[in-house]
């Protein structure tokens, strides 16, 4: 019988980031159309299924998927019994780092948390919302939103939300003040706890995460490559940032090396200038699909 891995991408804000960065690792991941929730993808021992997020690891702790992307945020709020393979973290992607916070109007006068005592509060992460006005013993009504929550507080409706942001600036814009953060999310691979233990499975896991995380590391990044004479290498070598140190190799022809080296993209147009004047020749820059440390 066939083996095959039963992996949970998420459908809604992760879903182009991840289809990206999946591509990138080398898996051609495509969606037949917008309304389908079983994407393709060109791995026979693969079998991807859109879910949203918020329910992502539910399903993988009850093993009707074998492992899944998902955020910290919906583990921690599911109460989930999850293995935690990897982070999955880039700003460019929209896999960075985000945080749910309590956020008042400006006008208000709340400035902590102890002043929400008997007040309304709304929220998607209720369950998270609700331990941690326990854990502080204030006494808060938390009711569970279905969107448009900054709406809520303003009209009225709630005293207060909790909310996702990664700038604050949606919180702003609506004249919302940030009071506390309750918890920070990155996007995570995991996995189901008997799937893990899996043989089968838990290789192929850890090949995708390897894979996931040197397309991310890769981001932002390019190779450069140059020839240069040996009398002028010490000074194009001396302006060369690298992950180590620049590889340097003799060429067929005497007094020649070639070197080469990976940096980040936004300072190639500072550099090139620069090798140029040193004496380096033949300089060519080029992408990067995976960086594996």
């Amino acid at each position: 019988m066939k083996k095959i891995l039963k992996l949970g991408l998420p459908k809604g804000s992760l879903q182009e980031a991840t289809f990206k960065i999946f591509r990138k690792a080398g898996f051609n991941v495509n969606l037949p159309s917008e309304r389908s929730y079983f994407p393709s993808i060109d791995d026979p021992e693969i079998e991807p299924v859109l879910l949203r997020a918020q329910e992502m690891s539910r399903y993988v702790e009850d093993g009707a998927l074998d492992c899944g992307i998902t955020g910290n945020d919906w583990i921690l709020e599911n109460n989930s019994k999850v293995v935690r393979i990897t982070d999955l973290v880039y700003a460019k992607q929209s896999l960075n780092k985000v945080r749910w916070v309590l956020a008042v109007p400006e006008a208000s006068g709340m400035r902590k948390p102890k002043d929400l005592e008997g007040r309304r509060i709304a929220s998607e992460l209720v369950n998270v919302t609700t331990e941690y006005f326990r854990k502080n013993k204030i006494n808060v009504e938390v009711e569970f939103s279905w969107g448009a929550t900054e709406v809520k507080v303003n009209s009225g409706l709630v005293d207060a939300i909790v909310e996702l942001t990664e700038t604050g600036r949606s919180l702003k814009a609506n004249k919302l003040m940030e009071i506390a953060t309750l918890c920070e999310s990155t996007t995570q691979f995991i996995a189901n706890n008997h799937s893990y233990k899996d043989n089968f499975k838990r290789s192929k896991m850890e090949q995708i995460a390897l894979l996931l995380k040197g397309a991310i590391a890769a981001e932002g990044k390019v190779g450069l490559k140059m020839n240069v004479k040996k009398a002028d290498l010490k000074k194009v070598a001396a302006i060369l940032p690298a992950l180590r140190k620049p590889t340097v190799s003799n060429l067929s022809e005497d007094g020649w090396y070639a070197i080469e080296t990976i940096i980040d993209e936004n300072v190639v147009r500072i550099l090139i200038p620069e090798l140029k004047k040193s004496g380096a020749v033949g300089i060519i820059e080029y992408p990067l699909n995976k960086l594996i440390y």
